[in-house]
């Protein structure tokens, strides 16, 4: 549904942090499926680990914030061209390294918004094995200048 041009019109996020490439399911502030395809040449594998490369679980997190921010973006004009900041992460578990040549498939569904705050289950899955799952909270304010 949205390629990535589409996607840097609407997140801050720029190389080397944006962590999705395409959105290919979306219901404004409701649910949302996002890809990241997951190569070689991220910046993270020299160090993460040399020699066996597995990306990093925080960076798994963070391209599930990124995807579910696209769906409040999408689903609160006033919320574009702000800053997601998390407000808090539960329940997370790795279940499977994720290594260069996988595609994570990122399936968000947002479970409320409270006082400005919004709360997803995400789960990320490489060839439909379940491989990270987080609950996230998440809420947006403007820039810093």
């Amino acid at each position: 549904m949205l390629d990535i041009n589409e996607i840097m019109k609407i997140l801050p996020h720029r190389y080397p942090f944006l962590l999705v490439d395409r959105i290919v399911e979306l219901e404004a502030g409701k649910r949302i499926v996002g890809i990241k395809n997951v190569t070689i040449n991220e910046p993270f594998f020299p160090g993460h680990f040399p020699g066996h490369p597995v990306m990093p679980g925080v960076l798994i997190v963070e391209a599930m914030a990124q995807v579910a921010a696209i769906c409040v973006y999408t689903a609160a004009a006033e919320n574009i061209g702000k800053v997601t900041y998390f407000v808090g992460i539960d329940n997370t578990r790795f279940r499977k390294p994720v290594v260069p040549g996988d595609q994570l498939r990122l399936e968000l569904e947002a479970t409320g918004c409270r006082r400005g705050i919004w709360t997803f289950t995400g789960k990320a899955y490489v060839d439909g094995k379940l491989v990270t799952e987080s609950e996230l909270k998440a809420t947006f304010a403007d820039k810093l200048s």
